[in-house]
This record gives C-alpha cells, structure tokens and sequence, in this order.
C-alpha cells in the first residue's frame, strides 16, 4: 500500500528534475551517465523524505474509516505535525456531529411524544393514501397498528376517502362527519390536511379525528328532553293546575275538599320531581355512554346493600329478597354508584310488579358462556338474574322494554310510581360498562332480567 502510493508520487516530484537533466545532456553541459546517477540520487531522496508524510496519510485514512463504527477509534502514533492536525481536526468534527445528532435525536423524540400525547386520532398518509404513521389516540380507537394499509381499509367512509384524495391531488384541506361502529356508535368530525415539506418520511397529509359524539347526543337529548318532558309532565301539570284552581274556586271554604286535593297534588308533584329526576339521570348516562368507565366494583357487596335497601317495601306485600351469591364473585369493571343504581331499579321493579307473598331471587355467578351482543366474549362475565314471580310480560313486549316511557301496563305503573324510564337508564348503564341485558318472560309466572358485566 505504502510502496504503490510512494513510487508514482516521488517520480512525479522528480518530473521537472528529469527536464533539467536533459536540457543540459542536450546542451552537453553534463553526461547521461551522471544526469541519470543524478536523477536517482534525487528520486531515492524525494521518496525518503514523502515516506513519512504517507505513512501518516494511510493511518489517517484508517482512522477515519473507524470514526462511524468505534466509540473512541485509537490514535494512531504519527510522525508529521499535519497529519497530527488532521486527526485533532477529525475528532473535533466527529464531536459537533455527535452534538448535532444527540440534538436531532432528542427534538425528534419530543416531537414523536408530542404527536403520541395528542387527545385526537391521527393518522398521516403518503401520496398513495397509505397510513405511514398515527399516534397512541388512533391506536386506542382503531385497535392496533394500522401502518402500511390503505386509508379504505380501516375507514370505509366514502365522504372521507373522497376528501383524502382531493386533498393529495392539490386541493386545500376539508372536512366530513362520519360515525365508526363499535358497542356504543360514536360519531367524529374528520379533518384532512395536506403536508408541506414532510421531507424523507413521505407523508403527504393528515388525517384528524375528532370525537363530537358528546356534541350530538347534547342535540339529540336537548330535543328528547323537550319533546319527553312536555308529554310526560303534561297531565300531573294540569291536575295540579286544575285543583289549585278548584281550591282557588268553587272549593275555596271547603276543608274537607282542601285535604283530598292537597294529598292528590302532592302525589302529582312527587311524580313530576321522580319524573324530572330520571331525565336528568338518564341525560347524564346518555352523554357519556360511549366512554367506558374506569375502576372496579364489589357486586356482591353493591347487590348485597340494595336487597337490605328494599327490605321494608317487599315486606309490605309479604316477599322476600333471596341471594344466591357465588362464594368466589369476583370484582367488576365500573363505577360503584351506577352498577348500584342498576340493580336498585331492577329490585324495585321486581318488588313493585311480583304478586304479594312470593319472593324476589337473586342470582350471582361468573360464565363463559355470553351472549352475542357483548363486546368483548373472550373474557368471562358476571352474571346477575333477578327473578320476580309477577303476572309476566308479553312476549311481543318485551324489545320495547328499555325504550323511553314505554309501559305495557300505563295506569298500574303511573300507580305504582313508575316514570318509564328506569329500564331505560339500566339499558344505558349496562352498554357504558360494555355489558349486556337480556329480558325473559312468561306470563303468568314472572319475569327474569339477566345482566352480563365484565370481570375486573
């Protein structure tokens, strides 16, 4: 290496000594003999004195090429002070580089944990539509990685994948509504924005999700509640009305009339406030219905202090609240007070509508044998029956159950209290905690209400 560097560098040195020499050999100022011994003299003298410079030249060249792949390449031991500078000014280099690139590294991060920490789903597409990157939001919302698969894939929404492609063929940005199933539907306003100057990582635009369905179901509730509250609270006004009027009137002296329409209006406003209580109750489950609670609850405590709540009530008609508990009941997924409030208003019902002197039963276990319509069924659930020995439902009644004040029988719920909504509320209750509700029964006999809530 060093000899095939060496000798065509000393012979090109010595290319304007040859000149010389054979100026004055043609001149006859000197021999050929001593132009040549000359010549040699020289050339031999050239390559003595470059032996060092290349030398130094090859262990700079090796210690460069060692930079990238070793921590701290070893100094090679040199014998010229420009070559000695050469390496100084090489690890001075490489420090600066390592800066930079620590520098890079680290704003590269953050930008990455930026993108990762923003509440909305994103998504960016490269000019084929492909997803080529998406944030911890998008993951949570759409399951797993979703990198390298075309935008149609995950979202088969023609509006969005319309505005996806408009806006990589030039066009500004846009927007489209569009709602993703999932157990409880929720609905997102879909931003597309193209990228500018995205550089090696191909993306092209971006595509944001931002959850509206709070906003919807605040427009759908506004208006239910309206249309609800007005029919619902339209007859016990009126009585009240009525009577405050007769007292007012015609029965203005009569003591007797005072106390029988007092107790009447008292019963109508105790209505109207139960009634204005589930609205609010069920607006308020309705609202967040789409997002899963968080944290675990004892059931068999929760079932255990409710049967001990009804007791006065069922003893008044001569029944009973039995519990058949599984000894290792384990604890659920959700919150403590609207698991409770389900089983408060399915008890209450069950006391309510069973004949005197039966009993109400309560059964308590884990399965794995669910029903389709829960969520996840790869997990085991517990399981809740509660049991009443009534008259029993029709069984052309029974998919309306949990709609919005339906009753089957009108006059005997208004009687026994009811506002028609709880089994709305514990329908809504049960989807926010991913669980299900099925609804069995026979007239003559009773009827059976089954909840499947997910184990903790």
């Amino acid at each position: 290496m060093q000899t095939r560097r060496l000798w065509p560098l000393a012979t090109t040195l010595t290319i304007p000594a040859a000149v010389v020499f054979l100026v004055l050999v043609l001149a006859h100022a000197i021999s050929v003999s001593a132009a040549l011994l000359a010549l040699g003299v020289i050339a031999l003298t050239t390559s003595l004195l470059l032996r060092p410079y290349i030398l130094d030249l090859d262990d700079v060249a090796r210690f460069a090429r060692e930079l990238p792949l070793v921590e701290e390449p070893a100094h090679p031991p040199l014998r010229t002070d420009i070559a000695h500078d050469l390496i100084i000014a090489m690890k001075l280099a490489r420090r600066q580089w390592r800066v930079q690139i620590d520098e890079k590294s680290a704003t590269l991060r953050f930008h990455e944990s930026l993108f990762d920490s923003l509440p909305s789903p994103i998504l960016l597409l490269d000019r084929q539509r492909r997803i080529i990157g998406e944030n911890a939001a998008a993951r949570k919302v759409f399951g797993r990685q979703q990198r390298d698969r075309d935008l149609a894939a995950l979202l088969r929404q023609p509006d969005l994948l319309d505005a996806a492609d408009q806006v990589l063929a030039g066009e500004s940005g846009c927007e489209v509504e569009l709602t993703l199933p999932s157990p409880v539907n929720s609905e997102f306003r879909a931003s597309v924005e193209p990228l500018l100057g995205s550089g090696s990582s191909g993306a092209a635009a971006l595509l944001s999700l931002h959850d509206i369905t709070a906003l919807k179901r605040i427009e759908q509730m506004r208006g239910d509640f309206i249309a609800n509250a007005s029919h619902e609270l339209r007859t016990p006004l009126a009585a009240v009305l009525g009577f405050i009027e007769t007292l007012r009137g015609p029965a203005q002296g009569d003591v007797e009339a005072h106390e029988r329409f007092l107790a009447i209006m008292y019963e109508q406003a105790t209505r109207m406030s139960r009634l204005v209580a589930d609205l609010l109750t069920l607006s308020r489950i309705e609202l967040y219905e789409h997002s899963r609670p968080e944290g675990k609850a004892d059931l068999a405590a929760i079932l255990r202090r409710v049967a001990v709540g009804l007791e006065f009530q069922a003893g008044e008609k001569q029944m009973q609240i039995t519990l058949a508990l599984e000894e290792t009941l384990p604890m659920v997924l959700g919150q403590e007070d609207e698991l409770t409030q389900i089983f408060q208003n399915l008890l209450d019902n069950a006391v309510k509508y069973g004949r005197d002197g039966t009993n109400v039963e309560v059964t308590a276990r884990v399965t794995a044998d669910l029903p389709g319509a829960m969520a996840d069924r790869s997990q085991p659930a517990a399981m809740v029956v509660v049991q009443d020995h009534g008259e029993g439902i029709a069984r052309e009644h029974l998919p309306r159950l949990t709609e919005r004040f339906f009753r089957v029988d009108s006059a005997r719920s208004r009687r026994l209290g009811g506002t028609g909504l709880g089994l709305a509320i514990v329908k809504h209750i049960v989807n926010r905690h991913r669980g299900t509700l099925q609804v069995e029964s026979e007239l003559g006999k009773g009827t059976a209400f089954t909840v499947y809530l997910p184990v903790a």
